[in-house]
């Protein structure tokens, strides 16, 4: 009997569906059922290749050799943990009696990437089905299932999660080699590797901004308005505010 082979982004996931379909029998590292049969990443399995793996030449940091543009992207495995259980996953695709693929990693780019290279490293032609969860309830799993859309509804997403891996690996090799070897000529000897990326460049400007902002802040005496009141019920201590008093501007430190 044919079967769909369900492909999830973590193990806790993979066990939450064998769970809300229910039939499934645990075969090591997997699941199976008469119908399906269920597995997982760990995360990102797979990465983009780094550029002396297509170019020897493209390992020296030097201006001479920018920009790095492939010829095409190729990935590898992260690790060797990634690769064991890329291993598994390659092993159940190519399976004879699995007619079809479910992708059931999370709702979102990064989930649609993590599927999406695994498919492409393992070059099948088998056809592919989305499962698009936004609850993990037993009962949104099971709707899912009773719901699963066809590959094609999603081939925006799946491009737009590649198009972003590779900008990103774009930017990231060409930016650090580019601020690094702009470094090592101003230096009078060392490597002085300097890393720049579309998440972590912007990210850094923002702690360097707000510790300038810590350094050039000037402190100012200031005074408080405080008065003891009588009432009925004894004395208290209480502090003057403004009541029409709004804050200008950003805050400072």
């Amino acid at each position: 009997m044919a079967k769909r082979l369900i492909i999830a982004e973590k193990p806790s996931v993979a066990a939450d569906i064998a769970r809300a379909v229910g039939g499934f029998t645990r075969q090591g590292e997997h699941f199976e059922s008469k119908e399906y049969v269920l597995c997982s990443a760990v995360g990102h399995l797979l990465e983009l290749r780094a550029p002396e793996e297509h170019d020897p030449r493209s390992g020296r940091w030097t201006f001479k050799h920018l920009p790095v543009i492939p010829p095409k992207f190729e990935l590898g495995p992260i690790d060797d943990k990634a690769g064991s259980r890329l291993n598994l996953l390659l092993r159940l695709i190519k399976r004879k009696d699995v007619a079809g693929i479910v992708n059931a990693c999370d709702a979102g780019r990064e989930g649609e990437l993590i599927f999406r290279y695994i498919v492409q490293y393992s070059k099948t032609p088998k056809p592919i089905e989305r499962l698009w969860l936004q609850s993990m309830t037993p009962a949104a799993i099971r709707d899912g299932f009773s719901k699963l859309r066809p590959d094609k509804e999603l081939l925006s997403l799946a491009d737009a999660a590649r198009s972003r891996s590779e900008a990103d690996w774009l930017v990231g090799i060409n930016g650090t080699r580019t601020m690094t070897a702009f470094n090592n000529r101003l230096s009078e000897g060392g490597f002085y590797k300097t890393t720049v990326g579309r998440v972590q460049t912007p990210t850094l400007a923002i702690l360097v901004e707000r510790e300038e902002r810590i350094r050039a802040f000037q402190p100012r005496d200031y005074w408080e308005v405080h008065a003891r009141f009588a009432a009925p019920a004894g004395e208290y201590t209480g502090r003057w505010f403004d009541p029409n008093f709004k804050k200008i501007g950003r805050a400072h430190v």
